[in-house]
């Protein structure tokens, strides 16, 4: 049987690397913008405006136009392949300003379709902030409850709770990764849908560990005379096909909605698929390597242990 609990070292190993571009971007970005991430105008507040001319422009020219108005915050750019869409993201106005605009970009560019236009308030932007954040950790709290009281008949069920949140951070800090080198590429900022996609790979990723802890709390039963380490590895042995299998089908159907669904949905399905990879990854080779850490002592000791089938650490010298 394949030893996957003991090459633990390297799962941690790779979830660091994949972590690490997250974390120095975030520690970049807080620096020189004052946020750990770039937020879109859902939190911040403003005014996003997409407009389609009748030719090719160029974002910077129409720009331009919005700093001369007295906007020189604004940032353009292109959406779509045809250069014709310009997306603008400015402070926020009111319908008078935004009448005042219209003429000032159809007089120099000519008449154009306004594609989509959304205006928010700072304030209505800072509450959205403090529900995300709180979303977040609220449902956290919750699973690490959930688990803890569904896993109450084995020993130190916190532990299986706590592996399982961890678990999701690595999730989330994977996703932000892929996020933060989105935004030096293309511009991606954090909007309402990437807080939805968060939360749906929570979802995802728990319902993977749980699956695997269950396991490993059936087999506690079962071989009563074998190690923890023994029995976790068997568990995820035995639950693996099934994990990947149910996220590959997923999958299937994210990739098909990301390559066919359209310009909107693109940079939420790119997440959400980011983020499912990340949970099985994690389900399988961070979550129960945690918890068999733990429960080996070796979590925060470089101490060896053994851990016999009913639950208890013994610590080996």
């Amino acid at each position: 049987m394949y030893n996957l609990v003991e090459r633990r070292n390297l799962w941690f190993t790779i979830s660091a690397i994949a972590i690490l571009p997250g974390l120095l971007f975030m520690i970049w970005h807080t620096f020189t913008a004052g946020t750990p991430l770039p937020l879109s105008i859902d939190y911040t507040g403003g005014t996003q405006w997409e407009i389609r001319f009748e030719q090719a422009v160029a974002p910077t020219e129409v720009r331009q136009v919005f700093v001369e108005a007295g906007y020189p915050d604004t940032t353009a750019f292109l959406v779509g392949d045809d250069g014709r869409t310009v997306q603008l993201k400015f402070k926020p106005i009111d319908t008078a300003q935004k009448e005042a605009l219209a003429a000032q970009v159809q007089e120099k560019f000519g008449p154009f379709e306004e594609r989509f236009y959304r205006s928010i308030g700072p304030t209505i932007g800072a509450e959205v902030s403090r529900a995300a954040v709180a979303a977040v950790v609220v449902a956290s709290l919750l699973i690490l409850l959930y688990i803890a009281w569904a896993f109450r008949e084995v020993s130190h069920p916190f532990r299986y709770g706590t592996a399982a949140i961890l678990a999701l951070i690595h999730d989330v800090l994977v996703t932000i990764s892929f996020f933060s080198i989105m935004n030096l590429v293309a511009g991606w900022e954090v909007d309402a849908l990437f807080l939805t996609a968060i939360l749906t790979v929570i979802g995802f990723s728990v319902n993977d560990t749980i699956v695997i802890f269950d396991r490993i709390r059936e087999n506690l039963r079962r071989f009563r005379t074998e190690s923890f380490a023994t029995i976790a590895n068997r568990s995820l042995i035995e639950t693996a096909q099934r994990s990947i299998a149910t996220q590959v089908t997923a999958l299937l159907i994210l990739v098909a909605i990301l390559l066919f669904g359209g310009a909107t949905l693109q940079k939420f399905m790119a997440t959400l698929i980011v983020g499912l990879v990340s949970g099985t990854y994690s389900s399988l080779f961070t979550a129960t390597p945690i918890l068999v850490a733990w429960e080996e002592g070796s979590l925060f000791h470089r101490s060896r242990t053994e851990t016999p089938a009913g639950g208890q650490t013994a610590l080996v010298s």
